[in-house]
C-alpha cells in the first residue's frame, strides 16, 4: 500500500466529503471568491466542513442514552477594514455558494472590474500532529457500552460509599476545507475524543461529588483498562476527600496552585486578556503593554497549538494558516498577542495560527488553542512546604473573568488549608478572587512539575464553543484573596 504525504491525504478527505458529492471541485471555489472580489475587499475566505459526532451516557448502571449526529455546511466570509460580512449554508452548492459570495461582497464598494477566476494553486503549509482517522469506528457501539459498564462496576467496587455514578463517551470525526482568496487551499481531518466520569458519595446524610477524565484527538483504543481505572480512582479519590472536608476559611492569604488542570486559571485570568481583538480595542487590562513586565521573574506563558494529540492543538487554524508556538509572556515581558488574520492585518503584526470558529457557522476570531505555564526550578514539595498559613488548590470547577479589568473568580473544587507547610485538612467552598496581572506579579514560587490537563477543556467566547488545553506547574501567588465559607 503508497501512502500519500499527509497534507495531501487530508485534501483528498476534504475533497471526497465535501466537494465531490456535490459536483464541485477548485475551479467553483475559485468562481466564488472571484464574485467576492469584484468588490474592494481585504480578505475573503470559504469554510467547508463535515462532522459526524457520537455520545454515549450511563446513568444508574445503564447506559441511557446514546446519540449520533452528521452536520455539514459552508461559511462564506468577506472581510473590509474592520467590518466583516457573513454568510453560511448547510446546502453545499454552486448556486448556494455564488449567492452567498455575492450576499457577502456587499460589505463594500464596486470598484473593481476584474472577475477573473481564483486560481487555487496554493496548498497550505501545514502539520501532522494527529492521526487521520475516524475516532468513531475505532471501537464497536457494544465495546463502548461495554467500557462505560467498567468504568461504573470499578467505581462502585472501590468503596461502599460510592452510590451513583455517571459516565460519558464522545467521539468526533470533523474535516474542514479552507479556500483563501490569495489562492491557498487547507485541510484537516481533527479526530477528537473524551472520557467522562463522576461518582457522588454518600456518608451519614452528607454527599459529595469528584470527577475525572480525559482524551484527545486520537482513537477510542485510548480508553485502556489501565486509564479507565485512572480516571475512576482520580473521581472516587475526589468524592471521598470533599466527604471530609471543612468549611473555607477567608482572607488574603498564600495560595499554592496544583500542577494540570488549575491551569484553566492561567487560561481565564491571563489568556483571554492575550487575545489580539481585546488588545487591538484597548480593551484588555494587557493592551498596549508588548515589552513591559507584567509579571514576576520566571513566569513564562505560552500558547501552543503544535502538540501531538492535544485537545486544543490543530493542523491547522480555521483560516488555513499552521498553528504555531508563541511566547506570550517571556521571564514576566509581556512579548505578544494571539493574532487571527483581521487582527493581524489592522494591528500590523504576524498572524500566529489563531483564527478559530465553532464551526462553519461561525466567523473566526482570535482564540487560545493549549495554554500553559512553563516549569521553574523549586521542587513541588517544597513550594507547599513554604506556606505558612494558607490554600492549596488541587482541582477547579467554574470561574468568569472580567477582561477589561483582569478581575477573576473561581472555586476550587479540591483544596486544603495548610499550615506551616503541612496540608492539615481538605475544604469546600474556596472561591479565589482577584486580578490576572496582579496574580502573575505576586507569584513567589514555580515548580518544576509541569503537567498538561488530561484533554478536558472546552473554551467558550462570545457564544462560541471550541476544544481547548491547559497546563502548570505547582505555583505559590504570595497573597490572593479567598472567600470561604468559614
Amino acid at each position: 500500500m503508497i501512502s500519500r504525504e499527509p497534507t495531501i491525504e487530508r485534501l483528498a478527505t476534504a475533497r471526497a466529503l465535501l466537494l465531490e458529492p456535490f459536483g464541485l471541485d477548485e475551479s467553483h471555489l475559485g468562481r466564488a471568491l472571484a464574485e467576492i472580489r469584484a468588490h474592494r475587499v481585504d480578505d475573503a475566505d470559504l469554510y467547508f466542513q463535515y462532522t459526524r459526532s457520537e455520545g454515549w451516557s450511563l446513568e444508574e448502571g445503564i447506559v441511557k442514552t446514546g446519540s449520533f449526529s452528521i452536520d455539514q455546511g459552508v461559511g462564506v466570509r468577506a472581510v473590509s477594514g474592520e467590518k466583516t460580512a457573513f454568510a453560511y449554508s448547510d446546502d453545499i452548492s454552486e448556486a448556494s455558494l455564488l449567492d452567498a459570495a455575492r450576499t457577502v461582497r456587499s460589505i463594500s464598494a464596486a470598484g473593481q472590474t476584474r472577475k477573473a477566476q481564483v486560481a487555487l494553486k496554493k496548498i497550505a503549509r501545514s502539520r501532522a500532529l494527529y492521526p487521520h482517522l475516524d475516532p468513531i469506528s475505532t471501537l464497536g457501539s457494544r465495546d463502548k457500552v461495554q467500557l462505560l459498564e467498567r468504568a461504573e462496576r470499578a467505581a462502585r467496587a472501590r468503596d461502599p460509599r460510592v452510590v451513583q455514578v455517571m459516565a460519558g463517551l464522545a467521539s468526533e470525526y470533523d474535516v474542514v476545507l479552507v479556500a483563501r482568496a490569495d489562492g491557498t487551499l487547507a485541510a484537516d481531518v481533527r479526530p477528537l475524543v473524551r472520557l467522562s466520569i463522576s461518582v457522588i458519595a454518600e456518608h451519614k446524610g452528607r454527599r459529595e461529588m469528584g470527577s475525572a477524565g480525559g482524551g484527545g484527538r486520537f482513537g477510542l483504543a485510548y480508553f485502556s483498562d489501565g486509564q479507565v481505572a485512572q480516571y475512576v480512582n482520580e473521581a472516587v479519590d475526589a468524592a471521598l476527600l470533599n466527604l471530609e472536608s471543612r468549611p473555607a476559611p477567608a482572607g488574603e492569604m498564600t495560595v499554592v496552585l496544583g500542577p494540570g488542570w488549575p491551569g484553566v486559571l492561567l487560561h481565564e485570568a491571563v489568556g483571554h486578556g492575550l487575545e489580539g481583538d481585546f488588545n487591538r480595542k484597548g480593551s484588555s487590562a494587557f493592551s498596549g503593554r508588548i515589552g513591559e513586565r507584567v509579571a514576576a521573574r520566571g513566569v513564562t506563558v505560552l500558547d501552543d497549538g503544535t502538540l501531538a494529540d492535544r485537545r486544543g492543538s490543530l493542523n491547522i487554524d480555521d483560516e488555513g494558516f499552521a498553528t504555531q508556538r508563541n511566547v506570550l509572556i517571556e521571564d514576566g515581558i509581556l512579548k505578544g498577542y494571539m493574532q487571527d488574520a483581521l487582527n493581524a492585518r489592522l494591528m500590523g503584526v504576524p498572524r500566529t495560527g489563531n483564527g478559530r470558529r465553532e464551526s462553519y457557522a461561525h466567523v473566526p476570531m482570535p482564540r487560545m488553542t493549549n495554554t500553559y505555564m512553563l516549569a521553574g526550578q523549586s521542587d513541588p514539595q517544597e513550594v507547599v512546604a513554604s506556606i505558612r498559613k494558607g490554600l492549596y488548590a488541587t482541582n477547579f470547577g467554574g470561574g468568569q473573568v472580567d477582561i477589561t479589568s483582569g478581575k477573576f473568580v473561581f472555586s476550587a473544587s479540591q483544596a486544603w488549608w495548610v499550615e506551616n507547610g503541612r496540608p492539615l485538612y481538605p475544604v469546600k467552598g474556596a472561591t479565589l478572587v482577584g486580578s490576572g496581572p496582579e496574580a502573575l506579579r505576586r507569584v513567589g514560587m514555580i515548580g518544576n512539575d509541569l503537567r498538561l490537563d488530561s484533554g478536558v477543556g472546552t473554551c467558550g467566547k462570545e457564544g462560541q464553543s471550541v476544544p481547548v488545553g491547559v497546563g502548570m506547574p505547582t505555583l505559590r501567588i504570595d497573597a490572593l484573596t479567598v472567600g470561604g465559607t468559614a
